[in-house]
């Protein structure tokens, strides 16, 4: 193949999975009966056509997680530029909260377990190796393979694609787990959803009327505008990473390790220019400096979705195998495990910090916390199909202020990595008290917050 269309090709592919998904959930009953959404649906067709199984479709491994590292980043950028409401909400700050402390619970019990088994069972693991719990399920698999695959620089063989097969198993856990969670909540907790289930269950095509005139006086087109200021930040993310790196790199093993994470985070750091960006907007729009519309929240919602998909149907696809087949074992604990710490995690909180809305928020912090925002959302939207409830607002929202209460997580995520590479491990025992100390900090925060 042209190496001119290999990147194209692999783009192809993927649209030709997310395309037999939908005609295969819309003819099958049990996919819509267990909220099995379209991309993770192209995701296991591109498994089993793909080079690992049947080898009917070929494509690039690589170029998959390449693709994938890059959407997390435009994904979160068009979430972060919409315009949104303001107005201050407990419910939003408490999701925040509560959706960076399940991370913290993640990294706890991943990062224990990993450290366990390295130093009884399976003394050739990868310490750090749990750390890709809170990642892959809790930020998806654009993050876990960023930071398995940077891992893999510092001696972690495979990193990226077990990164993969965690956020995968992450999202498995979000469908298939949903139901009971659901079901458990209703007739044993006795929690009715807030609004009236009016789905068909059928997929259908919404087509809504868009009153935002972007671009209309203007000489582009408003879906030209979202992807130009989508591009330029994504830019000044990139040039910000290359000066922090010639920075860091002065700080010897410490430096080229944090700069390593840096790069893994850089759809964090891509979210705080989009966030910054909005400000700057609104303020001069507020002054009447900017008396037109350039952003439009339908058509960056549209990037948003599409990027998430496509990052999803990538990530399964590209799974391998041969390498989930040599750390089986870890990947099956940790993930299981996993999985039920976050049910029981968040129907202990749900009603404790939800006045209303408690099982639409629920289920919105389970799906977001063993996937992405939009798997979440997918969750919320089988009892709620409009979205009338608070759930889809506290999750986006929640998600954004949970960016800065989550800073120092990053943090703490690079101590373990350079106890590693320095062969310094009471660093791991320093990562553990660290997170502990953080989980039990944003546990009394919640404790105070709490629903009277």
């Amino acid at each position: 193949m042209s190496e001119n269309w290999s990147y194209v090709w692999d783009v192809m592919v993927i649209c030709l999975f997310l395309g037999l998904a939908t005609y295969i959930r819309r003819s099958f009953k049990f996919f819509r009966k267990f909220f099995i959404p379209n991309a993770i649906i192209a995701g296991f067709i591109g498994l089993l056509l793909g080079p690992q199984i049947l080898n009917l479709i070929p494509f690039n491994a690589d170029h998959m997680g390449t693709i994938i590292y890059h959407l997390m980043s435009i994904g979160f950028i068009a979430l972060a530029l919409k315009d949104r409401n303001t107005t201050k909400n407990k419910d939003i700050v408490n999701t925040g909260i509560i959706i960076v402390n399940g991370y913290v619970l993640q990294g706890i019990l991943g990062f224990g377990l990993s450290v366990l088994m390295a130093y009884t069972i399976l003394p050739d693991l990868f310490p750090v190796f749990g750390m890709l719990l809170p990642l892959g399920y809790g930020q998806g698999a654009g993050q876990a393979y960023s930071m398995g695959r940077q891992w893999e620089s510092l001696g972690f063989s495979n990193g990226g694609n077990i990164g993969l097969t965690i956020a995968a198993l992450g999202l498995l856990w979000a469908c298939i787990g949903g139901i009971p969670l659901m079901n458990y909540m209703i007739k044993v907790k006795k929690i009715k959803p807030s609004y009236s289930l009016t789905n068909s269950q059928e997929d259908t095509v919404q087509v809504e009327v868009v009153k935002e005139h972007v671009g209309e006086t203007e000489s582009v087109d408003g879906f030209t505008i979202q992807l130009f200021t989508i591009g330029i930040i994504y830019l000044a993310t990139y040039l910000t990473l290359l000066g922090l790196t010639e920075v860091l790199k002065n700080f010897g093993t410490f430096g080229n390790t944090l700069s390593t994470m840096l790069w893994g985070f850089s759809f964090i750091i891509a979210a705080l220019f989009a966030i910054l960006f909005r400000f700057i907007l609104d303020v001069l729009k507020k002054k009447k400096v900017i008396k037109r519309e350039y952003t439009s929240n339908f058509l960056l919602e549209r990037i948003s979705g599409g990027a998430f998909d496509i990052m999803i149907t990538a990530s399964i696809a590209a799974i391998s195998i041969t390498i989930l087949k040599q750390y089986l074992l870890p990947t099956m604990v940790i993930s299981t495990l996993g999985g039920i710490a976050t049910i029981l995690y968040v129907i202990f909180l749900g009603k404790r910090m939800y006045k209303n809305d408690v099982l639409e928020n629920t289920l919105g912090l389970y799906g977001n916390l063993t996937g992405v925002v939009s798997t979440g959302l997918a969750l919320v939207k089988e009892i709620d199909p409009k979205l009338e409830s608070s759930a889809g607002r506290n999750l986006v929202l929640g998600s954004g202020a949970g960016l800065f209460v989550g800073f120092p997580l990053m943090l703490l995520l690079n101590v373990p990595v350079v106890g590693y590479v320095s062969n310094t491990p009471i660093l791991y025992l320093w990562t553990m008290i660290g997170l502990a100390a953080y989980f039990a900090i944003l546990s009394v925060v919640l404790y105070l917050r709490r629903v009277k």
